[in-house]
């Protein structure tokens, strides 16, 4: 296919998505952004000659015939889904929409343009796992109907869409399955730790622990993250890969690292376990490092510095 010059980000106003395209900007890409701005915000793009941005819900099909695609595309980076607690109860219908519909459709126009796609799945498929930590053979324990069952059997209804266009029609894919990651730009509303624990010990309040603390999450910057994306995009195997950092912590470390690089003087508060969250999380990333020569380099406290900076910079 030669290098891509033409690019399509799915989701690329959210929070992963907006520094993706920051990076195939800076590779001197021309990228078109699809986002309708649900979970997404047009500030995390910049106004870069090179990028063009078209507001609209991928689930609908009418955003495929749009005049920013009527040319050639190289590569397709799927990123759309409303990825984060708040939003599995508030927009359930909308990510099933999001992962069944908007999924066929970025298919449909990777097999248009004969372009590659990338799908970015989850480590929810996982579930609340039995097997730890996880590798990519491993297939999960998922509640079908639980709270959580939009996202995670949305991603893994995904992966099942795309394997079958692989086989039936020769689509040609890549898949990643994201581990919890963090970073600027993340919405400090989202419901997820790091923004949560964060904006809490920013503003002198106590840092809201759900049950115990002694659930495991691991943490991957969001750098380190688009860099194992890309390297999945450019290799000829097609994966899934398991992306996230293997540095295991408890949710209560997390909650103490962050009162020590915050200078807080926060307590911590404890509520109940929410319904379906996973107690272990760990990728094992034996294959991306064979397979992309892939693994996370910055270190948690060093990244969580400078997410610290980028919130307090948001007054």
């Amino acid at each position: 296919m030669g290098t891509p010059t033409r690019v399509v980000v799915t989701g690329g106003a959210g929070f992963i998505g907006g520094h993706l395209v920051e990076r195939l900007l800076a590779e001197a890409r021309r990228v078109v952004v699809v986002d309708n701005l649900v979970t997404g915000r047009r500030g995390n793009l910049s106004d870069d000659d090179k990028l063009t941005f078209v507001e609209a819900d991928i689930s609908e099909a009418d955003w495929l015939r749009h005049p920013a695609l009527a040319v050639p595309v190289d590569r397709i980076y799927h990123l759309a889904c409303p990825p984060s607690p708040v939003d599995f109860v508030r927009l359930p219908v909308e990510i099933c929409r999001t992962c069944a519909l908007g999924t066929l459709h970025a298919v449909e126009l990777a097999l248009e343009k004969g372009a590659r796609l990338l799908d970015a799945s989850t480590s929810e498929v996982y579930g609340d796992p039995l097997v730890h930590p996880q590798p990519e053979d491993y297939r999960g324990n998922v509640s079908v109907d639980g709270p959580r069952s939009c996202y995670d059997e949305g991603k893994r209804f995904g992966e099942a869409l795309i394997a079958a266009h692989r086989r039936a029609r020769g689509l040609d894919a890549r898949v990643v399955r994201i581990f919890n990651t963090y970073g600027p730009r993340m919405r400090a509303g989202d419901g997820r730790v790091v923004p949560a624990f964060i904006t809490q010990a920013l503003a002198g309040e106590p840092l809201t622990v759900h049950g115990d603390g002694s659930q495991t999450r691991s943490f991957c910057y969001v750098d380190d993250l688009v860099s194992g994306i890309i390297a999945a995009m450019e290799t000829d195997a097609t994966g899934p890969f398991n992306l996230g950092n293997p540095d295991e912590r408890t949710i209560l470390e997390l909650a103490q690292a962050i009162i020590e690089l915050t200078g807080s003087s926060s307590a911590l508060t404890y509520t109940a376990l929410p319904k379906d969250d996973p107690r272990r999380r760990r990728p094992d990333i034996t294959a991306a490092r064979r397979e992309l020569d892939w693994e996370p380099k910055v270190d948690l406290r060093d990244g969580l510095e400078q997410t610290i900076a980028w919130f307090r910079d948001q007054g």
